[in-house]
């Protein structure tokens, strides 16, 4: 599997210099509950330094502590769930699950196979008081009606969703034990080759990309990116793996994998989306290890959400 380089990220978009606010990218992330403030911030944080506009909608609380940051958060709107449906229409890329919770009921699957049926409209599922039942369903809810969009689908709302409703095209950024919850709800017998013998991750993944038509991301020690092809009429392009290694100790802090599904989503906005996936399992390695280089292992998400600007202007912007 071929290893990506700062080559690859060559034909990343860069914002021309007689570009206009809202031309260099338009971000949606719905994320946070009542449990997990700090999560979709940091998505937050890192997103509103790459794109011109990131809209940002959580439940109430974390509405009020962004609105508080607005010093740190100056080109972005904070919108109340109510409202999430118009901007899903005018935005380039959405963000969904990043803090939020996913259900402790014990029949799961049978539960999220359900809840994009059960409730019909937003204002129904906004009244939901279990925050995971909640999370099932207004993640499926969404990918339902918007499937024509870009989503980048993570955590809470990775681990609730549908695997029948997942978009063409978007982006899942599971690690391998939220991978592992996919795989599972899959129908893995007809996902499986008939070898006699297990099927390596690295394998797993290009399977579920391809039966999805979907980007996975798996985290790790090394990341496995995988899409699912694309077929136009009798012409079929098939799928392709790449991996990405690096990183280090410090990067097992919570909150880096939100700093990873914000950067992703941020590349996306403007960018193929195989393209923004490789590029931000790179360009996050890159910051973690050039911190390692200064600290140590001893740095948080914030630092690491910190220090991407600098590793992007190093490999994108030609003095």
């Amino acid at each position: 599997m071929k290893q990506v380089s700062v080559n690859d990220l060559k034909s990343l978009f860069l914002p021309p210099s007689d570009s206009h606010k809202g031309q260099n990218g338009r971000l949606l992330i719905i994320g946070g509950s009542h449990l997990f403030h700090a999560a979709s911030l940091w998505a937050l944080k890192v997103a509103s330094r790459i794109v011109d506009l990131v809209h940002y909608s959580s439940v109430a609380e974390n509405n009020e502590i962004v609105q508080k940051s607005k010093e740190e958060f100056r080109d972005g709107i904070v919108i109340p769930r109510a409202d999430i449906e118009s901007y899903i229409e005018e935005d380039d890329c959405v963000l969904i699950g990043p803090g939020m919770v996913r259900s402790e009921k014990s029949n799961i699957k049978n539960q999220i196979s359900k809840t994009h049926i059960k409730y019909q409209k937003l204002e129904d599922i906004l009244q939901i008081t279990d925050e995971g039942e909640q999370t099932a369903a207004l993640t499926n809810y969404l990918l339902k009606k918007y499937p024509h969009k870009q989503w980048v689908i993570d955590a809470g709302a990775l681990q609730m969703v549908d695997i029948g409703l997942i978009p063409k095209n978007a982006i899942l950024t599971p690690h391998q034990g939220e991978f592992a919850g996919l795989w599972e709800k899959a129908d893995s017998s007809q996902l499986a080759v008939r070898s006699g013998t297990e099927l390596i991750l690295a394998d797993q993944i290009k399977l579920f990309a391809k039966r999805h038509q979907c980007i996975v991301l798996v985290k790790g020690e090394v990341d496995v990116v995988c899409n699912g092809g694309e077929c136009d009429g009798r012409i079929c392009v098939p799928g392709e793996c790449r991996q990405i290694s690096g990183g280090n100790s410090g990067m097992t802090k919570g909150g880096t994998g939100d700093v990873l599904a914000g950067l992703i989503a941020a590349l996306a906005t403007k960018n193929d989306p195989f393209l923004a996936t490789i590029a931000g399992s790179f360009i996050n390695k890159q910051a973690g290890d050039a911190l390692y280089k200064t600290v140590g292992p001893f740095f948080n998400a914030s630092d690491l959400a910190d220090e991407i600007p600098k590793v992007m202007k190093e490999l994108l912007v030609h003095q």
